[in-house]
């Protein structure tokens, strides 16, 4: 798979307003068998364009805990692990970087003393600032654009994957590679560990 073409998108327009529909359904909308359905999807899955199929539950309804956007301005350097450590907390929904260093979490805090919560669990020297707002409600909108793009990045190189890329399976996973050559060397460094371990 180099490219997504529109049957492809439409599939994931699909899945993402409902990943559980059917591929019986999928199929008679984008004019393909389920098995065939089924192989795209598996594909897309390969390729970690799809990544997890998951439930969207409405926590509003569940009355659990205080909703909350959380924005820290974190240590240049510290993103990864405080978005790690977040990910890691009981009620926290959603995590995203910003390139400037700061992380926007949105959560059902199990208690209204947030950052208490917050410095249980994350090291408080490796945070600058925090900001808490409260949440009124949210809303999560899932779209595929028309114009999508499918790039691969080589494991070897981190070059992008074209037109002479190759793949490879290697211990159950697959793997890309942007040139034979890249995929020799990886195969013979993996090779190498790989004898090393035994």
């Amino acid at each position: 798979m180099s490219a997504l073409d529109e049957t492809d998108l439409r599939i994931l327009r699909l899945l993402s307003e409902n990943a559980r529909r059917p591929y019986s359904e999928i199929g008679q909308i984008v004019e393909l068998s389920p098995p065939a359905v089924s192989d795209r999807v598996s594909k897309l899955e390969e390729h970690g364009i799809i990544r997890r199929f998951t439930l969207d539950l409405d926590r509003s309804k569940l009355r659990q805990g205080t909703p909350v956007l959380v924005t820290l301005a974190v240590e240049p350097g510290k993103v990864g692990e405080v978005r790690e450590t977040l990910l890691s907390l009981d009620g926290v929904e959603h995590v995203f970087s910003t390139a400037g260093g700061r992380v926007v979490v949105n959560a059902h805090a199990p208690t209204e003393d947030v950052q208490t919560w917050l410095f249980d669990r994350v090291d408080p020297d490796l945070v600058r600032e925090v900001e808490v707002e409260l949440l009124s409600s949210t809303d999560w909108a899932v779209q595929v654009g028309g114009e999508a793009a499918f790039s691969l990045s080589c494991v070897e190189c981190g070059n992008e994957v074209g037109a002479n890329g190759t793949s490879r399976r290697i211990d159950g996973e697959l793997k890309h590679f942007c040139c034979p050559s890249c995929e020799t060397l990886y195969v013979e460094q993996y090779e190498e560990l790989a004898s090393g371990a035994d």
